[in-house]
């Protein structure tokens, strides 16, 4: 007697359709095996080969690669694969970093593992209860709605409206804080627009284009970023002269605004909502508007609160007592006093998106792994020796893209300071002004287009799940090269007429 009829004379139910689906044969992904085994052939070959020559400066000083530093690079190599393609979930790839430092001897696995307690993890983390916290407490929707009355029932006009929203908030706060804060508000507006979880033209252009304007949006203010008092402080070594508040806004704010225009642009063309209107939104909007009544205790705290957070980060640049404080610890006074406060509990607690907290602490990891080996020193020179004889304008772009390139895989501050220094001696040679090349190098770092890791608004927006890592990545390329043509212009242009010294006389 067959299976079937055994089970059926004892009486058995028949299992469940879903049951059947789900134990049946799953096809074997030979796309990821590759991957994987592409991200470890590469890591094993170049640690395995022999020494690599030395990078020499225009002065003739040689900076040699230890063998952690080329341990360090083919990890860096490694999980750039990994993260491109996505072969395992983003967070994993991330511990793998701090795996594989150990296992090599690239680093130690107390340095390799400390860093993803990082200060500036735990500022992303704070970011990202800050958002949950607009989302509990109702005011997401309440911005939603007030944005989607002003802009209409346009998409174009809805996807401008979050995306000058979004650049707009960056300039007075951290824009992980800008992108961690707005992001609800955009899953409450893609709720409106009728597709549910599923992927969209609409859903992928609404945070690719969050992530894209924070960035930019960040540039124009101290205040959008640490990596812009950082490298101040480095111009300062150097020039000996300081960079001031309105002087950074002066030069930057065209360039950051014209991108945040030009990113809608691109994503107008290249993922253009399926639907033109949203029928009936206003009316919609309206009626939610009003059901929502009057703010509550817990919207009002919230807003206080985050306030009180942005301002003592605002001051710290003005008051020298405040200056010692971490931005960090200020972020989590906030999340500290949302617990308190019962504005948040332990629900809440374990929504956060780990897979992003995880990401954001191996890219701390390797971005240290580079610097301590001395690896992206070498990178550094390497790279801008190349360019030494160039046209001023050849080698400032050089410069740009070389921070743009690095900043994608680590640190927007790490990425600056190890480029600056180099870079401004090499400047000498050309007869090039320094300041050309702190606000270059400024502006390429504030905008990874790329990879998820080059900011936490990239990584803000993939929990979405709107778009995946190569779409992300795809996208990336092109708005990069626009990123190099739109500096290129304000070099030559815009910023002469501002005054902006380009050659030394």
């Amino acid at each position: 007697m067959a299976d079937k009829d055994i089970k059926t004379s004892q009486g058995l139910p028949e299992p469940p359709a879903e049951i059947l689906v789900a134990t049946s044969k799953i096809p074997f992904d030979w796309k990821r095996v590759f991957f994987i085994l592409l991200g470890l052939g590469l890591f094993l070959w170049i640690y395995y080969m022999p020494s690599w020559s030395p990078a020499v400066d225009p002065t003739g000083k040689e900076f040699a690669l230890s063998r952690e530093g080329k341990g360090a690079i083919a990890l860096f190599l490694l999980a750039g694969i990994w993260w491109v393609f996505e072969v395992i979930p983003i967070g994993v790839t991330a511990l793998a970093i701090g795996v594989f430092q150990a296992l090599f001897s690239i680093r130690s696995a107390k340095d390799a593992f400390k860093d993803f307690m990082d200060p500036s993890v735990m500022f992303i983390f704070g970011s990202v209860v800050v958002g949950l916290a607009f989302s509990k407490s109702g005011l997401t929707k309440r911005i939603a709605y007030k944005m989607l009355g002003i802009v209409g029932e346009k998409t174009s006009m809805i996807l401008l409206g979050c995306l000058v929203l979004t650049a707009g908030l960056a300039h007075f706060m951290a824009h992980t804080a800008a992108a961690a804060t707005v992001f609800p508000i955009m899953l409450a507006i893609y709720a409106l627009y009728g597709e549910g979880d599923k992927q969209s033209n609409f859903g992928k252009s609404l945070f690719i284009g969050m992530a894209y304007a924070a960035g930019a949006g960040s540039i124009v203010t101290f205040l959008g970023a640490a990596r812009g008092p950082a490298a101040a402080g480095m111009f300062k070594e150097f020039t000996g002269r300081d960079i001031g508040f309105f002087e950074l806004s002066q030069y930057m704010f065209l360039v950051g605004w014209v991108m945040v225009f030009l990113i809608w642009g691109y994503l107008m063309i290249f993922l253009k909502p399926e639907k033109k209107i949203i029928p009936g939104l206003k009316e919609k909007v309206k009626r939610l508007s009003k059901e929502l009544g009057p703010l509550n205790f817990n919207e009002k705290f919230v807003i206080g609160a985050v306030i009180l957070v942005v301002v003592v980060m605002g001051m710290q640049s003005l008051v020298p007592a405040l200056k010692s404080l971490d931005r960090a610890a200020i972020m989590l006074v906030s999340t500290l006093i949302f617990f308190i406060f019962r504005v948040l509990t332990v629900k809440e607690l374990e929504e956060i998106p780990w897979n992003i907290i995880l990401l954001f602490s191996g890219a701390m990891s390797i971005g240290f792994c580079l610097w301590q080996t001395g690896a992206a020193q070498w990178m550094a020179v390497n790279w801008l020796v190349m360019f030494q004889k160039a046209h001023w304008l050849v080698f400032v772009l050089s410069i740009a893209t070389f921070v743009l390139i690095m900043t994608n895989f680590i640190m927007n501050v790490a990425a600056i300071a190890i480029a600056l220094p180099v870079s401004l001696v090499v400047a000498q040679y050309l007869g090039v002004a320094p300041d050309v090349i702190f606000y270059s190098a400024l502006v390429t770092a504030g905008m990874p287009f790329v990879l998820l890791i080059g900011a936490a608004p990239n990584a803000i927006a993939y929990e979405s799940k709107q778009f995946t890592t190569g779409e992300f990545f795809k996208h990336g390329i092109p708005m990069s090269i626009l990123l190099i043509l739109v500096l290129g212009i304000a070099l030559v242009t815009i910023w002469p007429l501002l005054g902006m010294p380009i050659l030394i006389k």
